[in-house]
């Protein structure tokens, strides 16, 4: 559960800059939108695997970190 409430509020967040990162180039609503439901919904979807795959990392290798 907690995955889905993560890329739920990583989509409100990305959606959100995507719309006015978009508006605010072309001054276009409807590219700003446009641009905020497709780039971010495809968006959302890798990122809840991406998620996934660190999180099943993580079971697998316990006490393995990146050492900076």
């Amino acid at each position: 559960m907690k995955a889905f409430q993560k890329t739920a509020s990583f989509a409100v967040l990305h959606f959100c800059t995507a719309f006015s990162v978009a508006w605010a180039m072309t001054g276009s609503w409807i590219i700003g939108g446009a641009v905020a439901l497709v780039e971010p919904a495809i968006n959302t979807v890798v990122y809840f695997f991406h998620e996934k795959v660190w999180q099943r990392r993580e079971t697998q290798l316990p006490g393995d970190t990146l050492t900076v």
